[in-house]
């Protein structure tokens, strides 16, 4: 039995390494660019094992976008560690924290940011799949701290709106990251130690739009949450 474990383990790893470079390649060149003899080269394995292991390029990526969404929500889930009593205006400082942190990460994981944001620009078959799964649940959560800001049924048209502005002003530091460091050169917003700057900014740049749109005012003290900046 002992060698058969060894070799479940063995498979497991060569598997999980075919991921992670298989997901630096497609986010670094995009699937139609990518190439499975480049893949298996990073990955220091034989050319057959995607066909083994993931029984083609679509279907491992397809896989990878999993992985790399699980592993960034993970890392930083939708609310950090707000609990979840806290006022709705605590969760979307985290939810635009921890949105903020998963694509603009730094380092060896950085390609889970890349990766996910390419698709939404460059769109596979993939991606009925990851919104169903993955990004959906997130929408809800997202529509649900939105409707209590706005004091509204969560099925309003202004949550949907509203949602979508705050997810807009999140991926518009990496989506236009080019052309904010062009233009602005000397200022170290996009470093990754402004990130609760930035996302001060969003928060209380959402709530003030929110107010306006509301049902009913807030308390005065409910309308922003500190932030250190």
């Amino acid at each position: 039995m002992k060698p058969a474990v060894h070799h479940d383990d063995s498979q497991a790893e060569t598997r999980r390494q075919l991921i992670e470079a298989a997901g630096e390649v497609f986010a670094a060149s995009g699937f139609r660019n990518a190439t499975v003899r480049e893949i298996c080269r990073r990955a220091g394995a034989n050319v057959a094992a995607v066909n083994y292991h993931f029984r083609d390029k679509e279907t491992l990526y397809g896989e990878v976008l999993r992985y790399a969404h699980s592993k960034a929500t993970e890392k930083y889930p939708p609310l950090l560690d707000v609990p979840g009593d806290a006022a709705p205006e605590e969760k979307l400082n985290a939810f635009v924290k921890s949105f903020l942190l998963r694509i603009l990460e730094k380092g060896p994981t950085s390609w889970h940011g890349k990766l996910l944001s390419r698709e939404m620009i460059e769109p596979t078959a993939a991606l009925d799949v990851l919104v169903e799964e993955r990004m959906k649940p997130m929408a809800v959560q997202l529509g649900k701290i939105v409707a209590a800001i706005l004091r509204c049924p969560a099925d309003d048209e202004r949550v949907r709106l509203c949602a979508f502005s705050v997810v807009s002003q999140c991926v518009f530091y990496h989506h236009c990251r080019p052309v904010v460091l062009r233009m602005f050169p000397g200022q170290p917003i996009l470093a990754r130690e402004n990130i609760e700057k930035l996302t001060a900014h969003i928060t209380q740049f959402s709530l003030a739009a929110m107010e306006r749109l509301g049902d009913r005012p807030r308390a005065r003290k409910a309308r922003h949450p500190k932030h250190p900046v």
